[in-house]
């Protein structure tokens, strides 16, 4: 087949290492012509376009493809695009991101591709918008749900939001888990020992991690807020977190008032080949953003065997079983968050057994070789029998 897939941008991302490790498997799994369309990686958030280029998959990238609106970038990008794909003439075209997905999905549409895919790795619409943000983005997702054949989403969640919401109806949904690369996270464990040295972590020190870019809406000022309480009952508790964005400083700061610098490491950007040593290396970890699709480091966490402690947010229920695999706690609690953290730091044979449980339960559903089966398996039926995209 000829693809190509579509998105905002190759940053340090779930959704950006999900796209990636697609475009790389139809390639060398089955031998397709891929290309994979990018805006640029501004930002501090990092960029995977070197690893695109890397790994034999053809980049190209549109400098006009933003993630904020603007009008005039916009229908250059568009233009671009289309110019692209006609160039291309792909048999399948597969979106991401919101900016990506309606633009892709317009220029596609037009030129009658005949198969369209739209990956839903969260939606663009949400409670915190304000309502005339979320109507807007609402319908542009409901214009664009009319111009491609099929949805992908990476959790049943986002499946029934989207339907909910109107957007398309539920036999246009199909539900594939984001694919991970699993074999370094089994063997992540044979690291850990370097790693929290490396870090400057002692072996009675209990590691909280949490893998976020610092940003908006990804919910790192409820665990410092939890952190006073938590350190008071276990002073041996120390906080490690990855990644980066515009709320470093502030975030940082936040924690030198409270007097817990001592207690909290800001590790900033890692490579995705380090996460799982990273995980290795903490003992629980914590999630508590307030919305994701399904956030790629759940199961990660539990296939490397740690337990994870998460908002209910979209699609966490569907791994973080509570009292299974993690513990589930409402979105944006404090109190019942530190709770849970002290629960498990107290308890080393509980986040053992719930560890071991996630690797059984998911280290086989999330391998990235069955995501781009299922989606190479989409891709030829939708081609054997296309729907009207309308």
């Amino acid at each position: 087949m000829r693809v190509v897939h579509i998105i905002t941008r190759l940053i340090l991302g779930g959704a950006q290492e999900n796209t990636l490790l697609t475009c790389e498997g139809l390639l060398r799994r089955f031998g397709d012509d891929v290309m994979l369309v990018t805006g640029p990686a501004v930002g501090p958030e990092g960029s995977l376009i070197e690893r695109g280029r890397g790994g034999g998959v053809a980049l190209e990238v549109v400098p006009e493809l933003r993630r904020s609106i603007d009008p005039w970038h916009d229908l250059i990008a568009y233009r671009r695009l289309r110019r692209i794909l006609a160039d291309f003439r792909p048999d399948v075209v597969h979106t991401h991101s919101a900016k990506a997905g309606i633009l892709g999905r317009a220029a596609a549409a037009r030129l009658r591709v005949p198969a369209i895919v739209h990956t839903v790795h969260g939606a663009p619409f949400h409670p915190y918008q304000n309502g005339i943000a979320r109507e807007f983005n609402r319908r542009c997702e409901r214009w664009a749900a009319r111009r491609c054949h099929a949805l992908a989403s990476v959790s049943d969640a986002m499946t029934e939001l989207l339907v909910a919401a109107g957007v398309a109806p539920r036999a246009k949904f199909v539900t594939i888990h984001s694919g991970l690369e699993v074999e370094p996270l089994l063997a992540a464990d044979a690291q850990r020992q370097r790693v929290r040295r490396e870090l400057g972590f002692r072996d009675d020190q209990i590691v909280v991690g949490k893998v976020a870019r610092l940003f908006h809406l990804k919910g790192h000022e409820y665990l410092l807020r939890a952190a006073p309480a938590i350190v008071a009952a276990r002073p041996e508790v120390r906080f490690l977190l990855v990644g980066d964005g515009v709320l470093r400083k502030q975030l940082e700061a936040d924690v030198a008032r409270m007097g817990l610098s001592e207690h909290f490491l800001f590790l900033g950007l890692a490579a995705p080949e380090r996460i799982p040593e990273l995980l290795a290396a903490m003992d629980i970890v914590v999630h508590t953003s307030l919305r994701e699709g399904l956030a790629r480091v759940l199961p990660q966490a539990l296939i490397v065997g740690r337990p994870v402690i998460s908002y209910d947010i979209d699609g966490a229920r569907e791994v973080v079983l509570d009292g299974q695999t993690g513990l589930l706690l409402p979105p944006r609690s404090v109190e019942p968050l530190a709770d849970a953290i002290l629960r498990l730091a107290a308890d080393p044979p509980l986040r053992a057994r719930m560890g071991a449980e996630g690797r059984r339960l998911f280290t086989d559903v999330f391998r990235q070789e069955r995501m781009v089966e299922e989606l190479r398996r989409l891709y030829e039926r939708l081609l054997s029998a296309p729907p009207r995209a309308d």
